[in-house]
């Protein structure tokens, strides 16, 4: 996905409809999505490889060539004629969000390619020390890709770690680490509670983690921080580390970037989660789709020292 922000001053209400008037100061471009979880991750790493599809459009060239420039494998992306290329544009008024428009298509990848897809992945796997599957739910991912992504995963001794979505109910049996956010866990559970309290969602998460067999599973909570199960089946909230909240898009993957990458490196889950909360909470006190760097992380780990 490219994600597109416009930021701008609103200074009267639409004679046309009661609308703010935006009047765009400035704008700004990043490769959002699994790309955005592919910049988080070469802040830490030197190799990435992405694999997805794009639309054959202005939009997908630019985000091809974004991440080019940042080091990133982009041999795994595949570009689609007739397609358009995801775009989601936040337009913000007085540092608030007003309006987010989408442009894109949810239609799934034409066959040719998918069997492109499915030969990439088993070629690449074995060589990568960590796999990360997001899910946006617009049409790469079904249950067969996934499946395969975790078998080979398994039979290569690999760590996996996927960012599920309600819209594509898939099976994730199989996979290291699951991250859904409060919402996500409760309806992949089918235990939705209006009051959605913390003991709700520890008794979605440990649903989901008996039925799909996942060594850990992390549930971002917003303002309320995580909720880490770990190996063991033992729980422990963390308190959020955000400071100050300007956007939270992208926040989510920043969490399952460094979480996993952590335990890849042979952290304890706690250890991980601390370490993921502590960069998202970095990451909203920034505008736009934001990385963060193990500069800030040191930083912020000494004054919380």
């Amino acid at each position: 996905m490219l994600d597109e922000f416009l930021w701008g001053r609103v200074r009267r209400l639409s004679p046309e409809a009661p609308v703010p008037v935006v009047e765009v100061q400035r704008s700004s471009r990043f490769p959002g999505g699994s790309a955005n979880v592919a910049r988080n991750l070469l802040e830490f790493t030197p190799k990435v490889t992405l694999c997805g599809m794009v639309g054959d459009d202005l939009p997908g060239e630019e985000l091809i060539g974004s991440l080019k420039r940042t080091g990133c494998d982009v041999g795994g992306i595949w570009r689609i004629p007739g397609r358009p290329t995801t775009v989601k544009t936040r337009v913000f008024g007085r540092q608030q969000q007003i309006v987010r428009v989408d442009r894109e298509t949810r239609d799934a990848l034409p066959s040719p390619a998918r069997g492109e897809l499915l030969d990439f992945l088993r070629q690449t796997i074995p060589a990568c020390d960590l796999i990360l599957i997001e899910d946006y739910a617009k049409g790469l991912l079904d249950q067969e890709v996934v499946d395969l992504v975790l078998e080979e995963g398994i039979r290569s001794g690999k760590l996996t770690a996927a960012d599920p979505h309600t819209h594509n109910r898939l099976s994730w049996k199989g996979v290291s680490v699951l991250k859904p956010n409060r919402s996500e866990v409760l309806a992949l559970s089918s235990t939705e509670d209006p009051d959605e309290s913390l003991a709700s969602v520890e008794k979605a998460a440990r649903l989901l983690q008996e039925r799909w067999g996942c060594l850990h599973l992390l549930v971002t909570l917003g303002e309320d921080g995580m909720l880490l199960l770990d190996e063991q089946s033992r729980s422990q909230q963390i308190p959020t580390a955000a400071q100050e909240v300007f956007d939270v898009s992208g926040a989510g993957d920043t969490s399952l970037c460094l979480f996993s990458l952590a335990l890849a490196a042979g952290s304890e889950a706690l250890e991980a989660a601390k370490l993921a909360n502590l960069g998202a909470g970095i990451v909203v006190g920034k505008l736009g789709t934001a990385t963060v760097s193990p500069e800030e992380l040191r930083t912020h780990l000494s004054t919380c020292a």
